[in-house]
């Protein structure tokens, strides 16, 4: 009788099912709560970049402007295809927009003071595990510095930086060597230069240099890891580094490095 009243101890098959059966609903727990992330995600930034195109008729009108003022000594304003004000009003953080054609990275890109803030806070300053495109803070905000290091996440939807990923195939890489950055004063037009994936190293982040000798050290230094790179024979004048977490080993990260050229190119 004694023995009948205590409780029976579950055996070890029944303590392991029920560890698994526990580990199951989590994971579909984090299934379904990504999933609901991720098309809030892609909403709230298919919005903004809606937002963020101007109307043909507006820049028409702005273009029509400018050229009708006869003033041969200057140049006409220069007019943005991102309608950075009305982003201003959302999150004044703001400093570019990033479009790589053929690939999903249509993203704008903000700057605060650490590197912290926009992993897990989105452009409207709500926690997400997508967080934004941030340009880390050591650069410079005009994106005019010696190494402008612009930081997304590798999301498993193919959203964010995802896409970044690909350069590391030559034939992609080819495919999608021109891409612009806008700021509020220019466009920035871009050809990559060298892709590959390496561990997290803080030279990465390296923005002054003493010398014009010791920042050419360092643009080959970035660029020589890719067999297929194409290392300019004309001094860099500032390099554009793209950077996602990887996952080839511990702590990686894939690396896209871009310079600037003209409109045709060169």
């Amino acid at each position: 009788m004694e023995q009948n009243q205590k409780k029976k101890k579950k055996s070890p098959r029944q303590l392991v099912m029920g560890i698994l059966l526990v580990i199951m609903v989590v994971s579909s727990v984090m299934v379904v709560y990504q999933y609901i992330e991720g098309k809030k995600a892609e909403e709230e930034y298919r919005h903004l970049a809606e937002l963020a195109k101007q109307t043909t008729e507006a820049q028409t009108e702005a273009r029509t402007e400018t050229s009708s003022i006869e003033v041969p000594s200057t140049e006409a304003p220069y007019v943005s295809p991102v309608d950075f004000e009305k982003l201003r009003e959302i999150n004044p953080d703001i400093v570019g927009w990033i479009r790589i054609p053929g690939t999903n990275i249509d993203y704008p890109i903000v700057q605060s003071d650490n590197n912290d803030t926009y992993l897990h806070t989105d452009f409207h300053g709500e926690e997400s595990i997508y967080g934004s495109f941030f340009l880390v803070f050591v650069s410079d905000s005009d994106m005019m510095g010696k190494n402008n290091i612009i930081y997304g996440h590798n999301m498993k939807n193919g959203s964010m930086f995802k896409d970044l990923v690909n350069f590391k195939d030559k034939d992609y890489f080819k495919e999608h060597q021109y891409f612009e950055i806008y700021t509020p004063e220019r466009t920035i037009r871009l050809k990559a230069v060298s892709s590959y994936y390496d561990k997290a190293r803080p030279i990465v982040r390296k923005t002054r240099f003493k010398t014009d000798e010791s920042y050419e050290a360092f643009v080959q230094e970035m660029l020589r890891h890719c067999e297929y790179a194409e290392i300019p024979k004309e001094p860099v004048q500032a390099l554009y580094t793209l950077v996602t977490c990887s996952y080839e080993v511990d702590d990686a990260r894939t690396l896209v490095f871009a310079v600037e050229v003209e409109e045709e190119g060169k």
